[in-house]
């Protein structure tokens, strides 16, 4: 009843915006004094009646550009035009000037799209599922490919605009039923959760190379319809370009976009200045594709390629522009691709069989392309189905298409309103088929393994940190951290800022690149642990990005300014942890007192003081059960696989009963075993803690003690009276991770 009401709201209040739209413009108004208001409205009617559309589309199992094309479907000469012409000619009229500014925001739009599209790309996914991928791709491509190129050589003159041109036509043409919308793909795998599955992999990465290919395909097409013709020359430039730009791209290019993004982070103070840096960066690639040839739309794609790669996009970062392209430019640009489609042509017989037939001959071409790939790279036929279905849907990649062909004169009104229903019914049939060949596949128990392995790390605290903080002198004792840091870092790649206190004299940044340094130690340790998941994942890791900072200002306000640029965890390390009434030392206070965030701090003692590069460990994990210990598990789980030893877990119980502590430890096994990491267990009956953990670690059986503590409210840093009892008595190394 709510949902009704809330729909009938919906078309009153557009019919309210079109009689006001009327009411403003039916008298003879001068164009210019009307063009910013009208365009202001056309904006508002798009993104009301697209979002809301998209709503709508969501809620029963469609993807929500749909609904944002259906909109323009509804707005333009298909519906509105025909029901109430007066009202559609108003409020999209088609004078020059006031097209033009439309056009411009959906332009743009369309870059930011491609941004987007970018920006979700995975090339380490292709990359891990390799063969069976390209094969899908390839052959997903070649077949539709073909058949739309044969189509378009035997449509009729009349639905081409040139007819002399019908090569190029026939290339856009064939582009347009060859290629698969990755987002659309990605969005309907991840809805069903099968993102994850072997095949969800295997149909998301054949969807991202299908979408690199056709965007390289669309450029040099666009080339070869600016020189009108198709000769050897023009096609060998616009191939040579195209591959310089990428060559350049993907090398070059990827270490400046890096740069970039963190330059922009750290060093910039207004608002929201990465994503500023991001669309120049948008722009300027995109200016210079246009420069070489080629589409604007290349240079967009790329950037967005590089710019998701960046291991200093943060997730508030990528949801701040996601957020700007989704709520503005997409339903703008999809609506006007809607509404340049008159669906009205289809009364003519002739029109609507050949319709029929683009869709039936795209649907098969795709169809079996992806199936014979599927089955020629190994897969099943269950998979192979599943990944035929799923590579039907074209959707928003096959509609920036052919507006691209539209806008440059290649394709006329009638066969570009053709080809959007095709991408419509194409795009609307592949989730229900997708559900139908997905809800098949039965589960391995391998693939089950690694499933129930990524949903146990997606709520872990290490596999959500995004960037690491180390504030550490020229000690043992900051080498020693550096390390550990390293060891946690180096797994996922994690960018680290090594922050010197200390050095308030110099004030300087200055790269260490000595093997004494902290950063020495930290690079070491990284390394061991990516070797480790190297082998393990059979791919190479992002390595771990290490920038050096040196305190020019007091500590904690050094902290402070540093931490403002966004860091999930900070590991202190110096040489001074204690003082001698057994609270932390004041420059470990100061250190902190920076800091909001979860804090890790290190006290080397015995061996590791003398040698950093000790890995040696024999580590006693002190468990509760509590969030906080948890984290501290996981830490202690990550050292204890670089250093390839065991882990003991221990649990105090204050009465004799062990059940307790035997469900509790289950989680601590349950997260090793995980990581195919030995683990012990053992419990304890004591009303004092820190007298077992100290008599535990006693004797040399354990050299590293692994603790989850509370920070607790004051002026001081106090981690409760076991955290630093421990800290003052134990003869092990001992790493606190707090809250």
């Amino acid at each position: 009843m709510v949902r009704a009401c809330a729909t009938r709201s919906g078309f009153c209040g557009v019919a309210l915006v079109l009689l006001l739209a009327t009411s403003a413009f039916g008298a003879e108004a001068p164009v210019n004094g009307a063009s910013e208001f009208l365009l202001l409205v056309q904006i508002g009617i798009l993104i009301f009646v697209g979002r809301g559309l998209g709503e709508l589309m969501q809620r029963v199992g469609q993807p929500s550009v749909m609904g944002q094309l259906v909109a323009g479907l509804l707005l333009g000469p298909s519906v509105l035009g025909s029901l109430w012409p007066a009202a559609q000619h108003t409020l999209f009229p088609t004078s020059h000037e006031q097209r033009a500014m439309i056009d411009g925001i959906a332009q743009f739009g369309v870059l930011m799209l491609l941004l987007l599209t970018g920006m979700e790309t995975d090339l380490k996914l292709v990359r891990k599922v390799g063969r069976a991928a390209i094969l899908v791709s390839g052959a997903g491509i070649c077949i539709p490919f073909a058949c739309g190129f044969a189509l378009g050589e035997f449509l009729p003159a009349s639905l081409m605009l040139h007819p002399e041109q019908r090569v190029i036509a026939s290339l856009f043409l064939g582009t347009a039923l060859s290629i698969s919308s990755v987002k659309i793909v990605a969005v309907v795998v991840r809805e069903m959760n099968f993102i994850r599955r072997n095949v969800g992999q295997v149909i998301i990465a054949s969807a991202v190379i299908d979408d690199t290919i056709g965007w390289i395909i669309i450029a040099i097409i666009f080339s070869l319809a600016s020189h009108g013709s198709l000769d050897a020359a023009s096609l060998a430039r616009s191939i040579f370009g195209t591959a310089i730009f990428l060559a350049i791209s993907l090398t070059i290019g990827r270490r400046f976009v890096f740069s970039l993004i963190r330059w922009a982070n750290d060093s910039l103070v207004s608002e929201v200045p990465v994503i500023t840096v991001i669309l120049l960066l948008m722009t300027g690639m995109a200016l210079t594709t246009h420069l070489i040839g080629v589409h604007t739309v290349l240079g967009a794609f790329v950037a967005g390629i590089l710019v998701g790669e960046s291991p200093f996009l943060t997730r508030q970062i990528d949801e701040q522009l996601r957020g700007l392209i989704t709520s503005v430019f997409m339903p703008v640009f999809f609506g006007l691709a809607g509404l340049n489609a008159d669906l009205t042509i289809l009364k003519d017989p002739e029109l609507l069989l050949l319709t029929g037939g683009l869709i039936l001959i795209a649907s098969i071409g795709k169809f079996a392309g992806a199936f014979v790939g599927g089955w020629v790279g190994g897969m099943t036929h269950r998979e192979s189905l599943a990944l035929a279905c799923a590579m039907n849907a074209r959707g928003s990649t096959e509609v920036v298409v052919i507006t691209i062909g539209l806008s440059i004169g290649v394709l006329g009104q009638n066969l570009f309103t053709m080809i959007v229903a095709m991408a419509i019914a194409t795009t609307m049939a592949m989730p229900p088929m997708l559900r139908w060949a997905l809800a098949r596949l039965p589960l391995g128990a391998d693939e089950k393994a690694r499933l129930e392995r990524e949903a146990f790390e997606e709520k872990g605290f290490l596999a959500n940190l995004e960037r690491l903080l180390l504030a550490v002198d020229e000690s043992a004792n900051g080498k020693f951290a550096s390390r550990l840091a390293g060891f946690v870092a180096g797994a996922r790649g994690i960018p680290t800022t090594v922050l010197h206190i200390g050095q308030e004299a110099t004030g300087r940044d200055e790269p260490r690149s000595d093997a004494e340094s902290p950063e020495a130690a930290f690079r070491a340790g990284a390394e061991t642990i990516a070797t480790m998941e190297r082998q393990a994942e059979d791919q190479k890791p992002t390595k771990a990005a290490v920038t050096t900072r040196a305190a020019a200002k007091r500590t904690e306000d050094a902290i402070a300014e540093e931490a403002r640029k966004g860091y999930n965890l900070l590991v202190i390390g110096i040489a001074k942890m204690t003082a001698p009434n057994a609270n932390f030392h004041r420059d470990v206070e100061r250190a902190a007192q920076g800091f909001d965030g979860p804090l890790a701090v290190v006290a080397a003692r015995g061996a590791h003081l003398q040698s950093s590069a000790d890995s040696r460990f024999k580590i006693l994990l002190p468990f509760t059960g509590t969030a906080v210990s948890r984290r501290a598990a996981e830490v202690a789980v990550a050292l204890a696989r670089a250093a390839n030893v065991p882990i003991t877990a221990l649990y105090v119980s204050h009465t004799h009963d062990h059940h307790q502590g035997e469900v509790i430890l289950k989680d601590v096994v349950a997260l090793a075993e995980r990581y195919n990491t030995a683990i012990r267990t053992t419990i304890c009956a004591a009303d004092a803690a820190e007298k077992v953990i100290l008599k535990k670690a006693g004797g040399g059986r354990y050299n590293l003690i692994v603790m989850g503590v509370n920070r607790r409210p004051g002026a001081t840093l106090f981690f409760g009276e076991v955290a630093a009892s421990i800290l003052e008595k134990s003869k092990a190394s001992v790493l606190l991770v707090s809250t």
